[in-house]
């Protein structure tokens, strides 16, 4: 053995440690490729091999090399007129797969109880359905007076807080067909009943982000709700809180209004859909 040659002893029973987040070359490939397409994702009009190395990170020759693998399999693809990369038609099969499998009444109930526990008032789901209003769940509150809608009963969008949460999401032509087929029918003195004021009311509802049924389905009920959207930023459905206007007082509808408004927008994270360009 050369003299200049030291030999260290060996460690009996210990792996050598890795940097926090370090893993196999497999899992840092997987980690690479996954930035990759989920940067080329936010890339509308695509990207060029150099610009997506510098925003990841990577060397070009690493990120050519990746994006050559993820070509293969179709989750990239390349225009090479213009030498621009895009996500491929493999990525968008994969995405929808997770769109056609949600049950985002499922996935919205856990949301809702916790919301339910932060206002201690009832949560209720519902969607639109041939213009009208039809709940899928309900999360009832604890108090002795409790409003209460069971799954299947319907209401007119109008005069409900989910509805015009709902309403304010489509565009003014929707509102106007479904106003023209289901009209505005009056059930109490605060019910809105003409286009115009309805049109105001879907204004301000935009602007602050939910919508309040002020007793214009039942005397003495409010309720604040906001819109679930999709992965197009359109309206799959709304929750809102329901109680006595006696518990949802007027100094206290801003404080549920902004909650269940952070609340449908956690529950549009959760399903894959994307906030409307308003917000």
């Amino acid at each position: 053995m050369p003299d200049n040659l030291t030999v260290l002893p060996r460690r009996r029973g210990r792996t050598p440690r890795r940097a926090p987040g370090e893993g196999s070359g497999h899992v840092q490939s997987l980690t690479r490729g996954l930035t990759l397409l989920q940067r080329l994702s936010e890339e509308r009009y695509g990207i060029s091999l150099t610009d997506l190395a510098q925003r990841v990170g990577l060397a070009p020759s690493t990120t050519h090399r990746l994006l050559k693998s993820l070509e293969k399999m179709k989750f990239v693809h390349q225009d090479e007129e213009r030498g621009l990369w895009y996500v491929g038609v493999k990525a968008f099969s994969v995405g929808t797969a997770f769109l056609r499998d949600r049950d985002f009444v499922t996935v919205a109930r856990r949301f809702m109880r916790r919301l339910m526990e932060e206002s201690s008032e009832s949560v209720n789901l519902a969607m639109l359905d041939a213009g009208e209003v039809i709940f899928l769940s309900q999360v009832e509150c604890r108090q002795m007076m409790r409003a209460l809608a069971p799954p299947g009963g319907r209401i007119g969008a109008h005069c409900s807080g989910v509805g015009k949460a709902l309403l304010a999401a489509l565009s003014d032509s929707e509102v106007s067909a479904i106003l023209h087929r289901r009209g505005l029918s009056r059930l109490t003195a605060n019910t809105i009943d003409t286009p115009q004021h309805l049109k105001e009311e879907l204004t301000i509802t935009r602007k602050r982000g939910y919508a309040l049924d002020d007793e214009e389905q039942a005397v003495g009920l409010r309720c604040v709700a906001a819109a679930i959207l999709d992965e197009y930023g359109e309206p799959l459905a709304a929750i809102s809180l329901s109680g006595p206007k006696a518990r949802i007082t007027d100094d206290r509808i801003p404080t549920l209004g902004a909650l269940v408004k952070r609340v449908a927008g956690e529950i549009t994270a959760a399903l894959g859909g994307r906030a409307s360009a308003s917000e």
